[in-house]
This record gives structure tokens, C-alpha cells and sequence, in this order.
């Protein structure tokens, strides 16, 4: 069961948190609805290769990683995502796709955007396309040490007139 690790480090730090399962589903947004989970508590884990180095994104499901913002948010050379072949093997006990954004236990960095810490809970995949977590943000923070940026693409607003005024 991919969910024991995270588990067992919950429980080894007395966090409190609820385990819900769904029928299978592969997007962050899918998971959501299905498990009856508020999209904007719903944070994905995205996998990216920062200056050659794997990393954790964490962010609204809804959303999308701006890796030109995030970029310079962390002032790093070079952000991508990271291929499937490039990171699945560093999550042995996941399933692709469904990683918690517990960089801690994989060795890896977190960056969340600041838009989840307004949030009192997030909800997040734990390992299984058929299993998500929801615990206190304060106690994710306080045991991932995320590092926290705005990297959301910005969605354009379209003006009347806008287009005459070279906006």
C-alpha cells in the first residue's frame, strides 16, 4: 500500500490526518471532485528539474506551474518539468502521478505556491491514484519546510478596448 510511509511519518509526528478514498482517478481536479474535496484545497504535486536537480511544486489543482516565474523566484538557471523516465524511479512506493508533496521523505526540495497557505487544510494525492490525505496546512509546512513563491500562470484578462490601448 503505497500510503504507509506517509503514514508512518504522520503518526511518528502526531498529525492528525484523514485518509480518502475514491474510485481511480488521474487529475489533481478529478480527484477533487470525486472525493468531494474543495478545488482550492486540493494541491498537486508537480515534479520539475530545477538548474538539473529534482524538485517538488505544490500547488492549487487548478492551477499551472509558471516555470518563468518560478525561475526567478528561486533564481535558479534553468526550470522544467521533469519527465516520467527522469523521476519514477525516485518514488518506488508511489504510483507516476500520484506523489505526495512530501519532498522530505524522497530527498527532495519543496516549493509551494503562497496561494495554498492561506488555506487551513490541503488535501493532496498519497501515493495511490485511489487514496488522498487532508491534514492542516500549519502542520504540512511545519514538516515539509517548503519553500514558498508565487508561481501560478497568470491567466490574461481580456479589456474592452484593450486591444486599442496595446494592453
Amino acid at each position: 500500500m503505497p500510503i504507509s510511509k506517509l503514514k508512518a511519518f504522520l503518526d511518528a509526528q502526531n498529525v492528525k490526518y484523514q485518509t480518502i478514498y475514491h474510485s481511480p482517478a488521474y487529475t489533481a481536479q478529478e480527484i477533487a471532485s470525486r472525493a468531494h474535496v474543495p478545488g482550492k484545497q486540493m494541491a498537486k504535486t508537480v515534479v520539475l528539474k530545477i538548474d538539473g536537480e529534482l524538485a517538488l511544486a505544490v500547488l492549487p489543482a487548478s492551477e499551472h506551474v509558471d516555470t518563468f516565474a518560478l525561475k526567478n523566484a528561486v533564481e535558479a538557471e534553468s526550470v522544467r518539468l521533469a519527465t516520467e523516465f527522469e523521476f519514477k524511479d525516485r518514488f518506488p512506493d508511489c504510483e507516476v502521478g500520484a506523489m505526495p508533496p512530501f519532498g522530505n521523505l524522497y530527498g527532495l526540495p519543496v516549493f509551494v505556491d503562497q496561494s495554498l497557505t492561506e488555506d487551513d487544510e490541503i488535501a493532496f494525492s498519497a501515493g495511490s491514484h485511489r487514496e488522498l490525505m487532508r491534514l492542516a496546512y500549519a502542520d504540512f509546512s511545519h514538516l515539509v519546510q517548503p519553500r514558498v513563491a508565487h508561481f501560478l500562470t497568470r491567466k490574461l484578462k481580456m479589456v474592452a478596448g484593450a486591444e486599442d490601448r496595446g494592453w
